[in-house]
């Protein structure tokens, strides 16, 4: 029964591991978003480990796809199963702390493919743990599958093949899109909410100064703030979330005035997406001239989208020569439109009908 427990454990560890790191490998750049975000100021205060992420966020995929593969051909058992029940308690204290403080809405462990709550990012980790520390607990029972010499070879290939992925797909776009913005998809229909969609349950707050300390007072509470307090600011509390649309953040600002209505109709249109100019990629956005003007020639409707100032708006027409218009999204949304920066979308009445990587501007079809 040991045996069979244990065996179970291999695979089941393996096979999920595997999965799970293949899904992040596939879009590294929005592994290395969610952990910016766990170093953030809310979270772990830590900024000076945000340049690192996208570098920690390829080690992590790499490396937990890598253990999955040893893991189910026995490749130095010991060695891997420590790993393993190292890297589980890390992440095991990394989604209760997100969950308990309720600061990281979604873990990133499978990436923008599946969804969990803190607490069932949480829960799936202390299962993990269960079934790592059987294997802890078991490691003479691990044997390897093959003779030494396929075992080296099949570990080096796991490596060098998950190496060529990423730096694929950080050079291009990733291989599956599971984002709400993926090639045939409708924004206009991902804005909307279904008939009955349960609705969000808001609390107002407001906050005044007592005695020097700010205080939270809800609206039962406003016949008793304390004399000579004075008020600082109102917020709504989520009480309980309602449906929230997988597209819930697009505009196309402009003037203070939003521009998406007009320009989801548009049937030729060609968005040069670039979420923040003072990071885009300089070699980029030299190729970004050549596709207005060619795309201005088959007819199509040029914009660019982006959260930077008009500053930095300015000085990017002018230097990269971009005789076009350019709109305000959220930060957030650009990146998950698209993860490179700049690069190409193509809508056709508001469906998404190509998505092109600034290195692949060569593919692109107008």
């Amino acid at each position: 029964m040991k045996r069979i427990i244990t065996q179970f454990s291999r695979i089941f560890v393996g096979v999920l591991f595997i999965i799970s790191g293949l899904i992040k490998l596939n879009d590294p750049v929005g592994f290395s978003y969610k952990l910016a975000e766990y170093f953030s100021e809310p979270v772990f205060n830590m900024p000076f480990l945000v340049p690192f992420t996208l570098s920690m966020a390829v080690f992590l995929v790499i490396l937990e796809v890598v253990l999955g593969v040893f893991l189910l051909i026995g490749y130095r058992a010991k060695a891997t199963i420590w790993c393993l029940l190292l890297l589980i308690v890390f992440f095991t204290f990394l989604t209760f702390y997100s969950a308990y403080f309720d600061v990281v809405k979604d873990c990133g462990c499978f990436g923008d493919a599946l969804h969990l709550t803190p607490w069932e990012s949480f829960t799936k980790d202390v299962v993990l743990l269960f079934f790592i520390l059987i294997l802890f607990f078991n490691k003479e029972l691990i044997q390897p599958l093959f003779a030494k010499n396929i075992q080296n070879i099949l570990a080096y290939a796991s490596i060098v093949v998950c190496l060529f992925i990423a730096i694929w797909v950080l050079n291009h776009n990733p291989i599956i899109d599971f984002r709400p913005y993926k090639v045939g998809n409708n924004i206009e229909k991902g804005m909307e909410i279904p008939e009955g969609a349960p609705q969000s349950v808001v609390e107002m707050v407001f906050i005044y100064n007592v005695n020097g300390q700010n205080k939270e007072f809800t609206e039962n509470d406003l016949m008793n703030i304390p004399e000579g307090a004075t008020f600082v600011d109102r917020k709504d509390k989520i009480i309980t979330e309602g449906y929230v649309p997988p597209i819930h953040d697009f505009t196309m600002v402009k003037d203070d005035i939003d521009h998406k209505d007009e320009f989801l109709k548009e049937p030729k249109l060609v968005i040069l997406v670039t979420y923040d100019l003072k990071v885009s990629d300089p070699s980029g956005m030299q190729k970004l001239a050549g596709v207005v003007k060619e795309a201005q020639s088959k007819g199509y409707k040029v914009i660019g989208m982006t959260a930077s100032g008009e500053t930095e708006i300015a000085q990017a027409k002018k230097q990269y020569q971009l005789p076009i218009d350019f709109y305000f999204c959220d930060m957030i949304a650009l990146k998950t439109i698209e993860r490179a920066n700049p690069s190409i979308v193509v809508l056709n009445s508001g469906t998404i009908v190509q998505k092109v990587h600034y290195n692949d501007t060569a593919d692109l079809k107008l």
